[in-house]
């Protein structure tokens, strides 16, 4: 039995959401959606929230293989070490209740990805009950929905934090009553049993970056569009990608913020061709406009320059179309199974990883036909890995 409080709309009405927000949520590691002082690194300077040591982590655990099934990323870690979870174990018989406490449904990610959860469930015979909890971007309500759950004998209970800070108190509380999984955004406690995200926006930002720089002549202009200043996730995208462009003999002519507007988002591209003349090429800190970006191209009558994006299928789409130089980083969907498959492991008793760093794959030119799906609606995340849940591809919006 799946029983579920939803707030947004579900996933088959992607084709008709808006883009409001980055589509990968906000953030996964720290306090998420903090604002700082804008910061567009036009000037020069590093926004203060880059970390010098973490970008070197997770540039390194994007050249680290990773342990696990093939063609599974979902179950995969990187550099995993290892928590005993034998206190755990379920006693006695009869079905597991998994319960998730849910940030929100509130973009076409988030929807996606409680799409492919609640599909994974399905896949267990021993889930008698699965209890979703929709805080509808709200701490508050998500503290009550933490503190609600905890009450209602759920054997595990999975948490995606609307905010790091705001949210702790509450992660922490129910840490002390029944196993905890976060997920995707994290909490300034390690008391979870796991914490499970992808590598992070450093490791996205660099791939971005040296795309552009491999595929550009030196000298080219570049236009590095972002949604926001002050938000962390974006901020280490954007801090990575610097770093890249900083050592390379491009010129990062503009860094401008498009707030997630498509509107927006082409007439900062008009106006920059008008002002440089040309632009050679296009970086990205979520892919969210990105057909945007490329429709502004064409309409100012000159060719679509190197341009990265994500793997929403309108872009990759508009990427085989129009034969695009393109390259798609990803904050993957298919995250979204492994709270679930790591809940089983520790009501079985068995390791997990305490901190359970996910593969972060990358859509190219050689596998975008891996991942460009006929029917699926525009906003639909094609790294979902749900190919093979039950319900796919109609429960995510195939018409």
């Amino acid at each position: 039995m799946i029983r579920s409080r939803l707030w947004a709309p579900s996933a088959l009405l992607l084709a008709s959401a808006l883009i409001t927000s980055c589509s990968s949520d906000i953030p996964p590691d720290s306090p998420a959606g903090s604002k700082g002082a804008p910061d567009s690194g036009s000037d020069g300077k590093q926004s203060k929230f880059f970390d010098q040591a973490e970008y070197k982590k997770q540039l390194k655990l994007t050249r680290a293989a990773p342990e696990g099934p093939d063609g599974k990323p979902w179950e995969q870690m990187i550099e995993p070490k290892m928590a005993d979870t034998a206190q755990y174990k379920k006693k006695g018989s009869g079905g597991i209740h998994l319960c998730f406490s849910n940030a929100g449904v509130f973009n076409p990610w988030r929807q996606v990805g409680l799409t492919t959860m609640k599909a994974e469930v399905k896949l267990h015979k021993e889930i008698s009950e699965f209890t979703v909890l929709d805080a509808q971007g709200k701490d508050d309500k998500q503290i009550s929905d933490i503190q609600e759950l905890t009450g209602k004998n759920c054997d595990a209970l999975i948490v995606s934090p609307n905010t790091t800070a705001t949210l702790t108190p509450a992660v922490k509380e129910a840490c002390g009553k029944l196993p905890v999984i976060v997920f995707d955004r994290g909490v300034e406690t390690d008391c979870a049993v796991t914490f499970i995200n992808p590598i992070g926006g450093y490791g996205y930002g660099a791939v971005a970056a040296d795309f552009l720089i491999d595929k550009v002549k030196p000298k080219g202009k570049i236009l590095a569009l972002r949604i926001s200043p002050g938000v962390d996730v974006l901020e280490n995208r954007w801090s990575a990608g610097k770093a890249a462009f900083d050592k390379s003999e491009l010129d990062v002519v503009d860094v401008k913020f498009t707030e997630g507007d498509p509107v927006k988002t082409k007439s900062v591209v008009a106006d920059a061709i008008s002002r440089h003349g040309t632009i050679d090429g296009v970086w990205m800190d979520s892919g969210a406009t990105a057909v945007a970006a490329v429709e502004a191209f064409e309409d100012a009558g000159v060719d679509v320059p190197p341009i990265t994006g994500e793997d929403q299928q309108d872009f990759l789409q508009a990427w085989k179309d129009k034969k695009l130089t393109a390259i798609a980083p990803t904050y993957p969907t298919f995250q979204w199974r492994t709270p679930v498959i790591a809940a089983l492991k520790i009501l079985d008793g068995k390791q997990v990883p305490k901190k359970w760093k996910l593969p972060q794959p990358t859509v190219t030119e050689d596998n975008l036909d891996q991942y460009l799906k006929a029917g699926m609606p525009p906003l639909h995340y094609a790294m979902c890995g749900c190919e093979n849940l039950p319900g796919f591809p109609e429960a995510w919006g195939k018409k």
